[in-house]
């Protein structure tokens, strides 16, 4: 064998580690708005504690309720300063909680903060998850002049999994407490931080916290769904009317984005619980997701009717749809402590990841751009034919748009295939 010159062996040695689980790529065909924003990105974890909450896993049907401090580690990605270099990793585990991996992106870690204020948006992962399951959307708002906050929600994630319950009544608490926290953080990364316009991600039992924050407090029938009531109806702190949830509402907040979200198959809420929302939505769904199910995402779709709101779909795909990072190549491979390969909790059978990552990005940028920035041109990025494949493609001679040109914008000739944006206003 022959011997290889010091520095490319050095690349070689370099390689696997570097492109093994990126959560930064940009396909070629990504639509306008999905690269990167101008900004070097810096990223830091902070540990929140909610002092004295109700400790749902111990909470028993009778006597008196224990508490519990919990404690909240959140992954704050920001605009850097000039000149920061760009690369970072992440360490983490698989959907198992036992199986290490590590994610490339291109946060610098505890980087300084870029000059400015910058709009603040939430992300809140499914049950189970964890802070990293939306870093590729993290990340990628960072670059483009946000500060994305991502939760590890106790109770719910891969390594600290606990009841059902526990997420049903914290979710939308642990959402107004990290940005609470972060709106009186008081330092360096503090001072950019613009709270008073605030958006939320939620993505399944995340989307779940993010309606009942944004205004849809679940339905007073929740209490009698014996398989989801907690003890003592602890529950009824998210009913709509209520003063517990009254109290939950946040004026900072302006947009919400809920990605498959989970509740309306279980009747959490009814027609006049999501006519409480109050909040601009773009719901984000899968035609074929059997999980939160498709034409429950439709019915609250159809029931915010106080806001404007779009829907996106994805035909075919299913409860993944543009939510999870990409794969890491560990779970590729079967877990022991699992019934399934861990690889199908972050994919879809039928779409490329990175592909509806891209398209997550590009939306969710025209989304907040429009109601956090107040720049009103996004607004062509979401006023489009519904039906993606009903779009016409013209162009003159010149390459620009003829009279007849009605193909989604932002996206090049054939790439929107398989995609549907309906909106519908407020009432």
């Amino acid at each position: 064998m022959k011997h290889l010159a010091p520095a490319f062996a050095g690349l070689l040695l370099a390689m696997p580690a570097m492109a093994q689980n990126p959560i930064d790529q940009i396909r070629p065909d990504a639509p306008e708005l999905a690269p990167y924003g101008e900004n070097a990105i810096g990223v830091r974890t902070l540990t929140f504690t909610h002092e004295d909450q109700i400790d749902v896993p111990a909470a028993t049907e009778e006597g008196d309720l224990p508490t519990t401090d919990r404690e909240l580690t959140v992954e704050i990605w920001y605009p850097a300063a000039a000149g920061v270099e760009p690369g970072g990793t992440y360490t983490t585990v698989l959907r198992d909680g036992q199986t290490p991996t590590t994610l490339t992106g291109r946060a610098a870690r505890d980087a300084a903060p870029a000059e400015g204020h910058f709009p603040l948006v939430i992300l809140s992962h499914g049950y189970p998850g964890n802070r990293f399951l939306l870093s590729h959307l993290g990340e990628n708002l960072a670059s483009k002049g946000y500060v994305a906050a991502s939760i590890d929600h106790p109770d719910s994630t891969y390594s600290d999994l606990g009841a059902f319950t526990s997420t049903l009544v914290n979710r939308p608490v642990d959402q107004g407490f990290v940005l609470d926290s972060l709106a009186e953080l008081d330092d360096d990364l503090g001072a950019i931080i613009d709270a008073s316009r605030t958006g939320v991600v939620g993505y399944s039992m995340g989307g779940y916290g993010a309606l009942i924050f944004g205004g849809a407090g679940v339905t007073e029938a929740v209490e009698r769904i014996e398989r989801y009531t907690p003890p003592q109806n602890l529950l009824r702190r998210n009913v709509v009317g209520t003063e517990t949830h009254d109290a939950l509402l946040d004026d900072r907040v302006d947009a919400i984005v809920a990605i498959g979200p989970w509740g309306r198959n279980r009747d959490f809420w009814d027609a006049d619980a999501l006519a409480e929302f109050r909040e601009p939505l773009l719901l984000v769904a899968g035609s074929s997701d059997n999980v939160s199910e498709y034409g429950a995402i439709r019915q609250i779709f159809n029931e915010t009717t106080g806001v404007d709101r779009h829907l996106l779909t994805f035909e075919n795909a299913g409860h993944n749809a543009a939510a999870p990072m990409p794969a890491p190549k560990e779970s590729w491979e079967p877990s022991p402590s699992l019934d399934f390969v861990p690889f199908e909790h972050y994919a879809d059978p039928v779409w490329d990841t990175t592909r509806m990552n891209n398209i997550l990005a590009h939306f969710t940028t025209a989304f907040f751009d429009l109601h956090l920035k107040g720049e009103t041109e996004r607004s062509r990025y979401l006023d489009l034919v519904d039906q993606a494949s009903d779009g016409v493609w013209s162009m003159g001679e010149d390459g620009d748009p003829t009279e007849e040109h009605s193909y989604w914008t932002g996206f090049s000739e054939g790439t929107a295939r398989g995609l549907r944006l309906e909106f519908q206003p407020a009432q």
